[in-house]
């Protein structure tokens, strides 16, 4: 039992690790990952290591292709466009949900969320960017309590993640993110339903045209 125990937890840190080179885009859409090299570099067996990635290709973060074999997954414009599509739609309704439902302390952790991101450690890590926005949208759902889009968004949050990383690496992406959370929690605290929702969606289209517009999509030039 306790050598189980442990093969899963070195697992889940396998996964966790892959994950993590996958989101910071030191593994690039689209790379193979070959299996002896990863073996070697984490120091695990080749079983141990295709547990972890059958995890990752669930969460869509990676394919497998037959006789070609594992690599990142690329995200397509087209499937690009539809994340942000009903990305705009649930976290309008969850905005809204936060209106009605959150008490004062669910919105000064939203309000913490931003404040964190102007911090110089993190305005210098894109890393801790990605941490921080991904703390804001927990505030926002743990304050909505709809868990329905809350498991619906975290679905989608890995692949969100890997579009993130592009928009909030533009020139000016963060200062104006910022502002634009600022106006997110300004509504929340007026308890303004419309506005906050009208707010969410906006937020969203603008990060999905500064993605499509930058991100190495897998049919753009189809």
């Amino acid at each position: 039992m306790r050598l189980a125990r442990e093969e899963t937890s070195l697992r889940s840190l396998l996964v966790n690790r892959l994950r993590d080179l996958i989101l910071d885009g030191d593994l690039t859409p689209g790379q193979k990952l070959v299996e002896r090299d990863l073996t070697e570099a984490f120091g695990v067996s080749r079983s141990l290591l295709r547990e972890a990635l059958q995890q990752l290709q669930a969460e869509g973060l990676i394919v497998n292709v037959l006789h070609r074999g594992p690599s990142v997954a690329v995200i397509t414009e087209h499937e690009a466009r539809e994340i942000y599509a009903v990305r705009a739609l649930l976290e309008s309704r969850a905005g809204r949900d936060f209106v009605e439902n959150a008490t004062d302390d669910d919105v000064d952790a939203l309000a913490a969320a931003v404040d964190a991101l102007r911090d110089p450690g993190v305005q210098d890590d894109p890393h801790r960017q990605l941490v921080v926005k991904n703390e804001f949208y927990a505030a926002l759902l743990a304050g909505g309590g709809n868990a329905t889009i809350a498991q619906l968004l975290k679905q989608l949050n890995n692949r969100v993640t890997m579009l993130r990383r592009v928009s909030l690496s533009q020139p000016g992406r963060l200062v104006q993110t910022t502002q634009e959370l600022e106006e997110i929690v300004d509504a929340a605290r007026r308890r303004d339903g419309d506005l906050i929702a009208k707010l969410l969606s906006d937020h969203v289209d603008r990060a999905a045209a500064l993605a499509l517009a930058n991100y190495d999509l897998g049919d753009a030039a189809s």
